[in-house]
């Protein structure tokens, strides 16, 4: 039986607990296929309206056919975030963008891991170039201090989740959860426990996987079983799961009955530059999803990006100034899917520029 709990409002004036708006406690998760129902101890305030920017570090996430092996596309000139036996990153870009996100009003940065930072509890991981827990801590603590509040990701997706190694391919047996257990631990104890951790789960189909050598896809209560084991993971050690929403797009029915509402939601349409629903270019059900969620009550974070258009951040600001409730949506996150290098370093810079763009559509409001 699935047990739904409601979200509280707390407040109580004048202490630490203060609270403007729904506070979060994990909600009770389906027992579906064998994964046993929990209640989150965690209460954690919301923090202040979002406007972020995802970051690689991490970027073995796309293929785990060698980026030496594609051809005419070898090196790292091209967008798709192949595997590699070393760390694809910046530091100098990481921290030019980082300081540009301060100077225009930006106030948080998720960042996908991945194969770029160590984790003491499975040190195989690691590749060339992996940082230390050490390493990566002063660099929270230096993006703390410029006032941006640091979010960890990683993607279980089994179609972005070469970074396990050899364990991505051991999907839903007992070493693959363990794994998986662990280093969420490693990263929530590395970030002095966030707020949040995006756990990803978007796009696990076989046509997202035709750049693998292997397509491995769960399916029905098998995918909703390592999905609650996964959010349960996170819930348990205090944090909230945020996660990637178009799985809805296919199943909306099913989404709505079985995702707790305890998980923060992104959905995204990146590929347009207007998102109008009755126009017959836009994909209906990706543009519904917003609606779907807000109706449903779930928290929010749309998500756009300028992988096709730089319209995009502005279009998605714009439809859901329009669509939906201000209490739903927790804030925006721009994703320019490209890794932190410098030959992408502009392509960062005008996806911090169109964030802030559209916050200034969006802020006629009053932010929470």
């Amino acid at each position: 039986m699935t047990i739904f709990v409601r979200r509280r409002f707390l407040e109580k004036k004048g202490s630490k607990m203060d609270v403007t708006r729904r506070a979060f406690i994990g909600t009770g998760l389906a027992a579906a296929a064998g994964c046993s129902t929990f209640q989150s101890a965690a209460v954690r305030p919301q923090p202040e309206f979002m406007w972020a920017i995802l970051l690689h570090f991490g970027v073995n996430i796309q293929s785990d056919i060698p980026v030496e092996k594609w051809g005419k596309y070898q090196g790292d000139d091209i967008k798709l975030m192949t595997a590699a036996d070393h760390v694809r990153f910046d530091e100098g870009v990481f921290d030019r963008i980082t300081d540009r996100m301060v100077a225009k009003g930006l106030n948080t940065i998720v960042i996908d891991l991945e194969e770029a930072l160590y984790y003491p509890s499975h040190p195989e991981l690691a590749v060339k170039g992996t940082w230390s827990v050490e390493r990566f801590r002063r660099k929270l603590e230096q993006l703390r201090t410029k006032g941006l509040e640091p979010i960890p990701k990683l993607n279980f997706s089994t179609t972005h989740d070469i970074w396990l190694k050899d364990y991505h391919k051991m999907v839903s047996t007992p070493k693959y959860y363990q794994v998986c257990a662990d280093v969420i631990a490693d990263v929530i104890e590395t970030f002095d426990t966030p707020r949040y951790f995006h756990i990803g789960f978007d796009e696990e189909t076989a046509k997202h996987q035709q750049s693998h050598s292997i397509a491995i896809v769960r399916q029905g209560d098998l995918w909703w079983h390592d999905f609650l084991f996964i959010v349960k993971e996170v819930e348990k050690r205090g944090v909230r799961a945020w996660c990637w929403s178009d799985k809805i797009w296919h199943a909306k029915d099913e989404f709505l009955k079985r995702m707790p509402k305890s998980v923060l939601q992104s959905n995204w349409y990146y590929g347009l530059s207007e998102i109008d629903l009755d126009k017959p270019q836009n994909r209906k059900a990706y543009g519904n999803a917003y609606v779907w969620l807000d109706e449903a009550g779930f928290d929010q974070v749309p998500t756009g990006s300028n992988w096709s258009t730089p319209e995009n951040m502005a279009a998605t600001a714009k439809f859901i100034k329009k669509t939906c409730a201000p209490d739903n949506i927790q804030g925006f996150l721009a994703a320019p899917w490209v890794k932190t290098l410098p030959q992408f370093e502009k392509l960062h810079e005008e996806q911090v520029d169109q964030i802030a763009a559209a916050r200034s559509l969006y802020s006629s409001r009053a932010e929470p």
